[in-house]
């Protein structure tokens, strides 16, 4: 009788491990085919970044723009090791764009994913270093983000590497199509896009703004962030409450993110997903909005890709014919010769058409171990992170010293939306005497009123003229040199002269108008 109950606490013992087991696994583990629309996002994400970036590459890049190596030198001088502070000419950042593009391409369609995830970082890394004043979270969050996808199995599924069999991460063994990649790297990957949130949450509900339903009004109010249908938002406060106490909601149930399963979580990161992509219309945010819905996909579970591969069944199974055809065709032509060379070869045997390792050797077992420990390493030192940038912890000494925690990137409208709408007047004055608009381009009154003012290009042109309000002279004086080639290439004349000035419209209520001037330079 006693041995009956021991096998039967034991067995008991056994099952609750085996629950929790499994309750961790769906919500800290990835679906695969999760991972692959995720792969899939971020390499048209870095598409549009780099496509949105080529429109000024000039102007941010090159030594003839508005931030040359020779001030990056002494901003930065870790960024010296920036490919794309290997030269200024124009041409070797447009052949690093197109170097950057073609990685994109090849992560996107899963052609030797972790290589061109792999690059992809590199040159994304490289091209954020080459002018800091310019990103925004969005820029931050996509690194991140790309990195921690590196080191998951993202051309496990739905990419010509799972096709051809090379989809799978090292050590991983035959999984179906609902199988889950759980461990750390899986964990790290989640915790990214969860921090986020969480400090956003946090920083939001200390304010007054956020919590009294006003924020979202607030921000319309700027016009400088208006995006494509900014301007169309009806001005209604208790529509704009119900908007900002809506966004509140869905930033404290962020945790539920990772605590649930199934279609309560599904639900949430579609809402997520959804608000960011309206932002995308509404704001001039950059490619913030369409990072954050990217970061989302490897949240949704199973039964979201169930449905998703059923509807997309037909193509996928075209892309695996022609694949397929491909490899069968590049075999055949080394037939011989590789029929012979493969004699007494103990490498790992590849499941066709699965993307998966069916025999795992001791190296690729001890990378897929040393892939695992990096993953672990990050992850608690993103936990640190965010638990001292929250005061949850106090920063040790030495990370004080280094940087502070407090000062994240996900502070957005927070815990106050800025209450001030900011415009700019650049105006340049042709050699025969014309004036134009330095930034757009067009014709512009001889004395502009501040009531001329506009808004910026972009987000990245706002971004820099919002911290050249606190630049030294050599940084203001180099914009200025940069607009008068600027605007010399609109009017096709000679410029004599640039002038910029900052305007700021109190949106508060005051409706009170300040006008500075930054600077004005002599361009012959």
């Amino acid at each position: 009788m006693v041995e009956r109950r021991d096998a039967s606490v034991g067995d008991s013992e056994s099952g609750v491990r085996s629950y929790l087991r499994a309750a961790a696994r769906s919500r800290l583990g990835i679906d695969v085919r999760a991972l692959a629309a995720f792969r899939i996002a971020l390499g048209v994400v870095l598409l549009v970044d780099l496509a949105l970036r080529a429109r000024n590459l000039t102007a941010f890049y090159t030594d003839a723009g508005v931030f040359p190596r020779s001030l990056l030198a002494e901003s930065y001088p870790l960024a010296r090791v920036s490919l794309y502070a290997l030269s200024g000419e124009a041409w070797v950042a447009g052949l690093l764009f197109l170097v950057a593009g073609l990685a994109a391409v090849a992560l996107a369609i899963g052609y030797r994913t972790r290589v061109a995830a792999a690059v992809s970082l590199v040159l994304l890394a490289s091209l954020q270093a080459r002018n800091p004043f310019v990103l925004n979270a969005g820029d931050t969050l996509l690194w991140q983000l790309l990195g921690a996808g590196l080191l998951c199995p993202l051309g496990a599924r739905w990419s010509v590497d799972a096709v051809r069999g090379r989809g799978a991460a090292p050590g991983e063994r035959s999984p179906t199509d609902h199988d889950r990649f759980a461990g750390p790297a899986a964990a790290l990957l989640l915790t990214v896009v969860l921090a986020v949130y969480v400090s956003n949450a946090v920083v939001k509900l200390g304010g007054e703004a956020w919590p009294a339903g006003e924020a979202v009004e607030t921000v319309f109010r700027l016009t400088y962030l208006h995006g494509p249908l900014g301007g169309l938002i009806p001005e209604s406060p208790a529509l704009l409450a119900v908007a900002t106490y809506g966004w509140l909601a869905l930033l404290v149930a962020s945790p539920l993110l990772v605590v649930s399963a199934g279609r309560v979580r599904a639900a949430i990161a579609g809402l997520l997903a959804a608000a960011h992509l309206s932002m995308a219309l509404t704001l001039q945010i950059g490619v913030f909005s369409l990072v954050s819905a990217t970061a989302l996909v490897p949240f949704f579970p199973p039964f979201v890709w169930d449905r998703a591969e059923s509807l997309a069944a037909p193509a996928i199974e075209r892309l695996r014919s022609a694949v397929g055809r491909h490899s069968e065709s590049a075999a055949g032509c080394a037939g011989a010769a590789g029929s012979l060379s493969d004699v007494g070869d103990d490498r790992a045997t590849v499941v066709p058409d699965r993307g998966t390792v069916g025999r795992v050797t001791p190296d690729r077992e001890t990378f897929d171990r040393a892939i695992a420990v990096v993953a672990a390493i990050l992850l608690v030192s993103l936990l640190a992170w965010t638990a001292m940038g929250l005061g949850v912890v106090a920063a040790p000494e030495p990370v004080a010293a280094v940087s502070d925690p407090t000062e994240s990137d996900w502070d957005m409208f927070a815990p106050e939306p800025p209450s001030t709408d900011r415009l700019v007047l650049a105006t340049a004055t042709t050699a025969d005497g014309d004036h134009v608009d330095a930034l757009y381009g067009d014709p512009v009154a001889t004395d502009r009123p501040p009531s001329d003012a506009r808004g910026y290009p972009t987000a990245r042109w706002r971004k820099h003229f919002s911290l050249l309000s606190t630049a030294d002279a050599d940084r203001v004086d180099a914009t200025l040199a940069g607009l008068c080639d600027r605007a010399a290439g609109f009017s096709g004349e000679e410029t004599a002269s640039v002038t910029v000035s900052s305007v700021a419209v109190d949106v508060s209520g005051s409706g009170e108008v300040r006008v500075h001037e930054v600077g004005t330079r002599e361009c012959r």
